[in-house]
C-alpha cells in the first residue's frame, strides 16, 4: 500500500477524523504526523495553558495510535520544510489534513497545498472541527451574518450533520526507521508545575472527551437551560477544551445527544446545541472578519475613550485580587484549573472593559494564555460581545453589576467561598459585597482587599459617559 501523510493539527482524535478516513478509504497507509510550528500562528501562538494541554493530548494520541499498530511522527517546523522532508522520507503519494480557520494559518495551508500539488502529490483537506464551513452561510444579500439569531436560523435550515465514523481497531504500520522527535524536547509542559491543578479536573485526549460527554449526558444535560448560568453547580458540559483540540467532533456530540433525546430533555438539549451554534458563529465571524482578533468589528469604537491602564490594577485583576468576590473567584478558578465558568467569564470581562474601562484586548490576551479552551474564534467573539464592540454585541450601556449577578447566580455564595476561601467565614449576604461592612471584613477576612480596585458606581458612570461621547 502506498503511503499518505495524515497531518494532525487541532483534530487530535482517530474517530470521526475525515483526513484519516480519506487516507484509509483510498487505499493508503496513513503516516500520522504532527508538526510543531507555533511561530506560524502569528501573534496568537498558543499560550501556556494550551501548551500544557497539548503535551498531554499528543501523548494520548500517540498511545491511541500505537494501540492500533501505528504511531505519531512528531517533527519541528517550519511546516513546509517538515512536510517536504516527510514526503521524501516516506515516499508519500498524498497528504491529507483537516482545515484550520485562523487568519495566520489559512494562507500557509493554501500555499502548502499549491506547492505539494505542483510536485505531483495528491493533497486534500477536510472539515474536521465544525458543523458548517464558515463560508457556507450568508444573508439574502450574500453578506456575512453579524447577528447570531438569523445565523443560527439559517444554519438549522441547512443542518446536515455528517455520519459518525469509528476508526479501525488496527492501522497498517509504516517504516520503523522513521524518527520522531521526543515530545519533551518541545517544552510544552511547564517545568514549574503551575498546571498541577488542571489535571484534577481534566483528562486530555479522545478518551477523556468521550468520558466528559458521557458525564454531561448523564448529569448536567438535565436542567442545562437554567443550571448553565449557575457557577455553584455542575451545570455546563465542560466540552470546550475537547472541542478546541479536536478530541471530539461536534457532530459526534450532537449524534450522542440525539440518541438519548426524550420529551423531558429536549429543550435542554436544544439549548446546548444552540451553544454549539454560538461556537460556529465565532468561526463564521473569524473567517469573514479576520482583523477582529485585534480590531473592533464595529468601527465606531476605534476612537472610544478607553482608560489608561494602571499596571497595579491590571495585575490585581490577573491575580483575582480586585476586591469584588465573584470577579476574584472566577480569576482564581481560571488560574487553578485553566477554566472559568461561562457566566463568570462575562461578569469578569464586563468588569475589565466597563468598570475599569480597559481595552478588551488586555482581557483577551490573558484568557488566551491561561485558558485550556483558548479558541481564537470564541475568545474574540466573547470579548468583543461583552465589550460592546463586536457582532451581536451586548449594548455598551449594558454593564453587568457583579454584586447582583453573584446574588442571582451564586445565591449562597458557594462558588465564591470555594475559590476565595478567605471569605468563607463571612455571612452569605456579605460575601457578595464585603466592603459594605468594613469592620466585619477586617475581622473575619483580614487578608482580603478592603475596597474594589474600581468603584462599581463610579466605573459604570464613567463607561456610560464614554459611550455617550462615542455615539453622539
Amino acid at each position: 500500500m502506498p503511503n499518505a501523510l495524515v497531518w494532525f493539527r487541532h483534530d487530535l482524535r482517530l474517530d470521526d477524523n475525515p483526513a484519516l478516513r480519506a487516507a484509509l478509504d483510498q487505499g493508503f497507509t496513513p503516516v500520522p504526523v504532527y508538526v510543531h510550528a507555533p511561530e506560524e500562528e502569528g501573534e496568537w501562538a498558543p499560550g501556556g495553558a494550551s501548551n500544557a494541554w497539548l503535551h498531554r493530548s499528543l501523548s494520548a494520541l500517540d498511545a491511541d495510535l500505537q494501540a492500533r499498530g501505528s504511531r505519531l511522527l512528531r517533527r519541528r517546523g517550519p511546516s513546509a520544510a517538515a512536510l517536504d522532508r516527510l514526503v521524501a522520507d516516506t515516499g508519500a503519494q498524498a497528504v491529507f489534513w483537516n482545515r484550520k480557520y485562523e487568519p495566520a494559518t489559512q494562507p500557509r495551508d493554501a500555499a502548502l497545498k499549491k506547492t505539494l500539488r505542483e510536485r505531483g502529490r495528491q493533497v486534500e483537506s477536510f472539515n474536521g472541527v465544525l458543523l458548517f464551513e464558515p463560508w457556507d452561510l450568508a444573508t439574502q444579500q450574500g453578506t456575512p451574518y453579524k447577528v447570531f439569531t438569523p445565523f443560527w436560523r439559517a444554519a438549522l435550515a441547512q443542518w446536515r450533520a455528517p455520519e459518525t465514523w469509528t476508526a479501525p481497531a488496527r492501522l497498517p504500520p509504516f517504516d520503523d526507521a522513521l524518527q520522531s522527535e521526543p515530545l519533551e524536547a518541545w517544552r510544552l509542559s511547564p517545568s514549574l508545575g503551575w498546571d498541577a491543578g488542571f489535571w484534577d479536573t481534566w483528562v486530555p485526549g479522545e478518551a477523556g472527551a468521550r468520558e466528559a460527554l458521557e458525564v454531561f449526558i448523564d448529569g448536567a444535560l438535565n436542567g442545562y437551560r437554567t443550571d448553565r448560568d449557575r457557577p455553584d453547580r455542575i451545570g455546563t458540559s465542560r466540552m470546550s477544551p475537547y472541542l478546541h483540540f479536536g478530541e471530539i467532533a461536534p457532530w459526534r456530540i450532537t449524534a450522542e445527544l440525539e440518541r438519548v433525546r426524550t420529551a423531558a430533555n429536549s429543550a435542554d438539549m436544544d439549548g446546548y446545541i444552540r451553544e454549539l451554534g454560538w461556537r460556529e458563529f465565532g468561526y463564521h465571524l473569524l473567517h469573514h472578519f479576520p482583523q477582529t482578533t485585534t480590531q473592533n468589528l464595529n468601527p465606531r469604537f476605534e476612537h472610544f475613550d478607553w482608560a489608561k491602564v494602571d499596571p497595579a490594577s491590571l495585575a490585581a485583576w490577573h491575580r483575582g485580587r480586585t476586591g469584588v468576590p465573584i470577579i476574584d473567584a472566577g480569576l482564581r478558578e481560571l488560574w487553578t484549573t485553566g477554566y472559568m465558568h461561562n457566566r463568570v467569564r462575562m461578569i469578569v470581562a464586563s468588569y475589565l472593559t466597563k468598570h475599569l474601562r480597559y481595552h478588551w484586548l488586555h482581557g483577551a490576551r490573558w484568557f488566551w494564555d491561561t485558558l485550556v479552551d483558548a479558541d481564537l474564534a470564541s475568545n474574540t467573539l466573547g470579548w468583543q460581545w461583552t465589550a460592546g464592540t463586536g457582532a451581536d454585541a451586548a449594548p455598551y450601556f449594558r454593564v453587568f453589576n457583579p454584586v447582583t449577578q453573584a446574588e442571582k447566580f451564586d445565591p449562597h455564595g458557594t462558588y465564591i467561598a470555594r475559590w476565595v476561601p478567605e471569605l468563607a467565614a463571612l455571612p452569605v449576604p456579605l460575601r457578595f459585597a464585603p466592603w459594605q461592612k468594613p469592620d466585619v471584613l477586617a475581622r473575619l477576612a483580614p487578608d482580603y482587599p478592603r475596597h474594589p480596585i474600581a468603584d462599581l458606581a463610579v466605573g459604570r458612570d464613567g463607561a456610560l459617559a464614554a459611550y455617550r461621547q462615542t455615539v453622539s
